[in-house]
C-alpha cells in the first residue's frame, strides 16, 4: 500500500539507459506470421479481423484516402498490442506517456491536413468560416476554428493516455485493496477480487476500443481532407 501509485508509469531503464524503445519494438514480434500455403486457425482469424477492420475504416474514403490503409491498420495493431501488453504485471504501457501519443498523433494529423491543403485548398479553407456567418463574427469564428484544428492531435493523445492511465490506476487501487483485505475479511476479499476480475475484462475491452477510436479519428481527419 505504500508503493507509489504512479510508479508503473515511469519509463523503465536498463543499466541507466531508457528501455522504452525496446518495449515499443516488442509488440510487432508477437504478431504471428505463416510460411506455409495453408494458414492455421490463428493466422486465419488474424487476417479476418484485419480485413474486417480495414474494410470498415476505409469504406468512406476515396482512392486517395485508401492509400493510407496499410498505415492505419498498422497503427491500430500497434496500439492494441501495446495496450494489452501493458495489462501484464510489472509491465510498462508506452501509451500512458503523452509524449508517445503525441509522436503518433501529430505526424498523422499533419499529413492529413497538408494533404487537404494540397488537394482541395478551397474546401480546407472553407472549414475556417461556415457559410452564412455574420460579418462581425468572422474574426472570432476564424480564431475558434483554427484553435479547434490545432488542438485535434492533442485531443487524440490526451484521450488515449487518460483512458489507459485511469484504468491502470483503478486496477492498482483495487488490487492493493484485495491484498490488504485478504488478512482481515475473507468474504470481502472474494467480493473485491471478483470486482478486480471484471475490471480486468473491462480494461481488455478498453485497450482494444481505445486503439480503434484513435485510429478511427485519424481516419476521419483524413476523410475530411481528401
Amino acid at each position: 500500500m505504500n508503493e507509489n501509485l504512479f510508479a508503473s508509469f515511469i519509463a523503465p531503464t536498463i543499466l541507466g539507459l531508457p528501455a522504452a524503445v525496446l518495449i515499443i519494438l516488442f509488440p510487432p514480434l508477437l504478431i504471428p506470421t505463416s510460411k506455409y500455403l495453408i494458414n492455421n486457425r490463428l493466422i486465419t482469424t488474424q487476417q479476418w479481423l484485419i480485413k474486417l477492420t480495414s474494410k470498415q475504416m476505409m469504406a468512406m474514403h476515396n482512392t486517395k484516402g485508401r492509400t493510407w490503409s496499410l498505415m492505419l491498420v498498422s497503427l491500430i495493431i500497434f496500439i492494441a498490442t501495446t495496450n494489452l501488453l501493458g495489462l501484464l504485471p510489472h509491465s510498462f504501457t508506452p501509451t500512458t506517456q503523452l509524449s508517445m501519443n503525441l509522436a503518433m498523433a501529430i505526424p498523422l494529423w499533419a499529413g492529413a491536413v497538408i494533404m487537404g491543403f494540397r488537394s482541395k485548398i478551397k474546401n480546407a479553407l472553407a472549414h475556417f468560416l461556415p457559410q452564412g456567418t455574420p460579418t462581425p463574427l468572422i474574426p472570432m469564428l476564424v480564431i475558434i476554428e483554427t484553435i479547434s484544428l490545432l488542438i485535434q492531435p492533442m485531443a487524440l493523445a490526451v484521450r488515449l493516455a487518460a483512458n489507459i492511465t485511469a484504468g491502470h490506476l483503478l486496477m492498482h487501487l483495487i488490487g492493493s485493496a484485495t491484498l490488504a483485505m485478504s488478512t482481515i475479511n475473507l468474504p470481502s476479499t472474494l467480493i473485491i477480487f471478483t470486482i478486480l476480475i471484471l475490471l480486468t475484462i473491462l480494461e481488455i475491452a478498453v485497450a482494444l476500443i481505445q486503439a480503434y477510436v484513435f485510429t478511427l479519428l485519424v481516419s476521419l481527419y483524413l476523410h475530411d481532407n481528401t
